[in-house]
């Protein structure tokens, strides 16, 4: 298996885990590494801010509309800033299993041999973290993931979603699995919001390995599809997610 850093992240739906999954995409491909970012979610909208908001097709709906004559052409897709985007997709609202359709996703790139094509130097996957079960908990498992981080607010869902995902993940580390590096703060701007989840930190056994600001500019640069990282390239909180994304490489 190629020598490749796979990283998870998780955090409870909604918490800003895919701007900053696609943050540091962008970052570590600006400093030349080749990164591959898989959307882990039903909604497939991961990774929109590497392609100008146009969504990807999903490996799901291509191996259900091309019945298993399937190229990575179909499902890979490099985005404007050079990342490599896949969509795992899920079925429809009441219909299958979203954690099955991420099993689904993963062993088809795994049959494709994407790694071996691509070469990344770094996949990253976007995993929803409301529930850690079935296909969701899949990509900390060994093989797929080596370090898990948890998105987090100092909202308390949001900090008991984080519990929830670095117990899981403790369960499965034991068993050889991936592992927790810490959590990366969100903020929210909720009062005493640092000295709350720092506590909560250590009450999970890890650290705030960085902080994120609220920032405006964020959500202008997401408004044109784009990262903020490649949309506002001088600003202040792009260097801060390529801190981030320095401290993870």
């Amino acid at each position: 298996m190629a020598d490749v850093r796979r990283i998870a992240f998780y955090g409870k739906g909604g918490i800003g885990k895919s701007t900053t999954v696609s943050n540091i995409a962008a970052a570590l491909a600006e400093s030349g590494y080749t990164v591959m970012q898989i959307g882990c979610d039903p909604k497939s909208d991961s990774t929109i801010s590497h392609t100008s908001n146009e969504s990807i097709p999903t490996v799901l709906n291509v191996m259900s509309e091309k019945r298993g004559d399937i190229t990575l052409d179909d499902i890979v897709f490099k985005g404007t800033d050079g990342v490599l985007c896949v969509e795992a997709g899920g079925p429809k609202p009441g219909f299958g299993c979203a954690g099955r359709g991420i099993i689904t996703a993963l062993e088809e790139l795994d049959r494709l041999d994407a790694v071996s094509v691509y070469k990344p130097d770094f996949i990253l996957y976007d995993v929803l973290g409301d529930v850690v079960c079935g296909g969701f908990a899949l990509p900390i498992r060994k093989g797929y993931a080596d370090s898990v981080y948890i998105v987090t607010s100092g909202e308390r869902m949001a900090l008991f979603a984080a519990n929830n995902i670095c117990q899981s993940v403790r369960n499965s580390s034991e068993r050889g699995y991936a592992t927790v590096r810490g959590l990366i703060l969100n903020k929210r701007n909720v009062k005493n919001e640092d000295a709350i989840v720092a506590e909560a930190a250590a009450k999970m056994g890890t650290e705030i390995v960085c902080t994120i600001p609220r920032s405006d500019d964020i959500q202008s640069a997401e408004e044109e599809g784009r990262t903020v990282v490649s949309f506002l390239p001088d600003s202040e909180i792009s260097e801060k997610y390529r801190e981030l994304a320095r401290m993870i490489g």
